[in-house]
């Protein structure tokens, strides 16, 4: 059973997307004005502050990360015989196929309660995260706005809305660079109380409800 973070999910995306070309904008925005497209998610993860907080983590959370290798190694031990067990039965010139299902449910089980185990284990660090990704996040806006006036660009999107680009609309670095220059670094431990917005916002929103007042929408 292999530990998935969200630290090392994020750590595994693409470096080279900050310069591949992107999908173009249709020819008739070309003409009335200059486009450019920025992959957020790859200007984050490069970011000096990202892999600042990365390296930050594995310092911070080592006892966490140390109790999640050896949980984790453990279970496996558990579940490799069972495995194996099932696999021989099987195999079987006659297999017993309800004790075959019996022994796919028993693992099933093991591999469900391991990695909820591993995930309760791993929560400060999925904490600490969002913490970071919230704080490059409050600066962004202004490192893509400040990237495209100093470009002269007018319109910015992302890849999702486009289909090809040649380099020439790429603002991933001028983004990056920016970025870096108003945060160099971030704090990785959350403060006393903190929660991410997603949840600040469902708080807020359930607030007024609790008082019997219909919930605003924040526009």
């Amino acid at each position: 059973m292999k530990i998935m973070t969200k630290a090392a999910l994020a750590a595994g995306l693409a470096i080279a997307s900050l310069t591949a070309p992107f999908a173009a904008a249709p020819a008739m925005a070309q003409a009335a004005q200059k486009v450019a497209i920025v992959n957020l998610p790859a200007v984050i993860a490069n970011s000096t502050a990202y892999q600042g907080a990365q390296t930050a983590q594995q310092t911070t959370y080592a006892a966490q990360l140390q109790q999640a290798e050896t949980r984790r190694a453990a279970l496996q031990a558990q579940i490799d015989p069972l495995m194996t067990a099932f696999q021989t039965a099987r195999q079987a010139a006659n297999p017993d196929q309800a004790a075959l299902q019996q022994q796919a449910q028993q693992i099933q089980q093991l591999q469900q309660n391991g990695q909820a185990e591993l995930n309760q284990i791993l929560a400060p660090i999925s904490r600490s995260e969002a913490y970071v990704n919230e704080q490059i996040e409050e600066r962004l806006g202004a490192a893509v706005q400040a990237a495209a006036q100093a470009a002269g660009v007018t319109l910015v999107l992302s890849p999702d809305t486009v289909l090809w680009a040649d380099n020439s609309h790429n603002l991933n670095e001028a983004v990056l660079n920016q970025l870096n220059t108003a945060l160099p670094s971030v704090q990785v431990t959350p403060p006393e109380g903190w929660v991410p917005r997603e949840m600040r916002q469902q708080q807020q929103q359930a607030a007024p409800a609790a008082q019997g007042q219909p919930a605003t929408s924040g526009r």
